[in-house]
């Protein structure tokens, strides 16, 4: 494990400390940003203590974060997103994670999902593989849409590849990502309108998993506003449905 994997490690420790001591608090405080989505005490309080820890260890590294938006400059940037799942975390629902990752010169060398209400815990170093909880993990195999498993984001309709695949779901967020890289899904779209601190730790561990991530017009990136991850096998299915397709043809 990496100084910089380590690193991240400690910060997701300080951020579950946190963020479980407030999880189902009835005194929690829930607030609406501009934008309508909300932001609680916890995410704030998160993104605090990730961006003293950094400052301390890592004084010469940028960061990004959801709430306190950019700082600092250089070649290294860390991207955080306190808390994937705020409506969740809100209402008293464990689907929630804290998402941190590392870019170096433009290219995301680390990322980590820490999602304790699960009890789970994510991570991927560039050519070093990816886990969950310690245990190396890869996508599935499976290369017909009609024995697939895929995710589909409910902001937006249905796609017609959905009645088209074996199990329909809708996991979302980080999470169904999380379950492409771990080979239980076979492939996710989610929403439109998703940031650069959602996908940012997500890219990297999809696919030192061994699978694809992309945008919705299949471009490596996580700056598009949209997120398809996929065992690779199905990812041009999942590109097509994410236009309103059904895939290619069994």
């Amino acid at each position: 494990m990496s100084p910089d994997l380590s690193l991240a490690h400690a910060l997701a420790d300080a951020a579950d400390a946190i963020s479980l001591g407030r999880f189902r608090a009835a005194d929690l405080v829930v607030e609406t940003k501009p934008d309508l989505t909300p932001v609680t005490e916890a995410d704030r309080a998160v993104e605090a203590a990730i961006r003293e820890l950094l400052a301390r260890e890592r004084p010469g590294d940028g960061i990004l974060g959801e709430e306190e938006g950019a700082s600092g400059e250089g070649r290294r940037r860390w991207i955080v997103d306190p808390i994937d799942g705020t409506r969740n975390y809100s209402r008293g629902i464990p689907v929630w994670a804290t998402l941190i990752a590392l870019e170096e010169d433009g290219e995301l060398v680390l990322g980590l999902v820490s999602a304790p209400a699960l009890g789970r815990r994510w991570w991927a170093e560039r050519g070093a593989g990816a886990f969950a909880d310690g245990v190396r993990m890869h996508v599935s195999h499976v290369a017909r849409v009609e024995d697939a498993v895929l995710s589909f984001a409910l902001e937006q309709s249905l796609p017609p590849l959905a009645h088209r695949c074996w199990h329909p779901r809708a996991y979302g967020d980080f999470w169904a990502h999380m379950l492409v890289a771990e080979g239980a899904v076979d492939g996710a779209v989610d929403a439109i309108g998703v940031a650069v601190w959602d996908l940012a730790a997500i890219r990297p561990i999809v696919e030192e998993a061994g699978g694809t991530f992309t945008d919705r017009d299949g471009i490596a990136r996580i700056d598009g506003g949209s997120a398809v991850s996929s065992n690779g096998l199905l990812h041009a299915d999942l590109l097509d449905g994410a236009r309103g397709g059904d895939g290619p043809p069994p």
